[in-house]
């Protein structure tokens, strides 16, 4: 029994990073729990197999038995601290993220007619709390990939209608029907695309301080999505028509560095040197 139990607890070690990895949906939180939990179990089980004498320790081995326990508490106290790290990392890339959204934020509010600076908010980056719990640990999607998940029947219609008024040159209405859309259907396979059609229905329409906001929102709402370079691309660009320049290049420059081989990325260096960055 007790050589089963060790047997497990070292399995567990072996594949607790790889499992991680693979599995979107569990959390820094979730791993954290489970070593704290499989730590505790070591613990009982060194006073278990102490309490049992020189009969109960040849049983589970000899004592290789409490060396092989030495071997794995250390594991876990490293793979604890490692964990530490990586929460402690992507607090601060979240932090940051949200300060530079929300310097953009109040900017766009400048340029904006009616828009009160004391009414921005500053909800952290992706719309989470900056905390590990919801701190995804995979890579951006590419930003080619089709949209995923189950399309209601009024979810495809409303879009099609907001897309078809937008070809039909009615560019006010079409920003209104996406940003509609955005709000009915948050989360849906097809609002990363009604987000960034609506930045561009509000450029068409000659209202740059929007369509940037508009992109600013999408963006913001989803920093790895499938969108999340076209948005950010297009905010670059409609910051340095609007005489952002510094903020213009640094988003464009944000682009080539988190979507690399995008094909936003590729669009780069072209609105790059329509605005003279370095």
């Amino acid at each position: 029994m007790m050589k089963r139990v060790l047997l497990g607890a070292a399995m567990v070690l072996a594949l607790a990073a790889p499992a991680f990895a693979q599995d979107r949906k569990e959390t820094l939180a979730d791993v954290r729990k489970e070593l704290a939990q499989l730590s505790a179990q070591l613990q009982s089980l060194r006073s278990e197999l102490v309490a049992s004498g020189s009969q109960g320790m040849q049983a589970a081995g000899g004592a290789s038995a409490l060396q092989r326990m030495d071997t794995m508490e250390a594991s876990i106290s490293r793979l604890t601290s490692q964990t530490e790290a990586l929460q402690n990392r992507v607090n601060r890339v979240v932090a940051d993220g949200t300060n530079r959204i929300g310097d953009l934020e109040f900017r766009l509010c400048e340029l904006e007619d009616g828009c009160d600076p004391g009414s921005i908010g500053n909800a952290p980056l992706g719309g989470a709390a900056p905390a590990a719990d919801s701190a995804s640990l995979t890579a951006p999607a590419p930003n080619s990939a089709a949209p995923k998940g189950d399309l209601t029947v009024n979810e495809q219609s409303d879009f099609d209608r907001a897309k078809g008024v937008l070809g039909q040159g009615d560019f006010r209405g079409a920003a209104d029907l996406f940003a509609t859309f955005t709000q009915t259907y948050p989360g849906g396979p097809l609002t990363p695309d009604a987000g960034y059609l609506r930045g561009d229905a509000l450029n068409r329409a000659g209202d740059v301080p929007g369509a940037a906001r508009a992109w600013l929102d999408a963006f913001s709402a989803d920093p790895e999505g499938r969108r999340a370079a076209d948005n950010l691309l297009e905010l670059g660009k409609a910051l340095g028509a609007l005489g952002q320049h510094n903020e213009a290049c640094t988003s464009l420059g944000e682009v080539q560095a988190r979507f690399p081989g995008s094909e936003a990325a590729g669009k780069v260096p072209a609105a790059k040197a329509s605005l003279g960055c370095m």
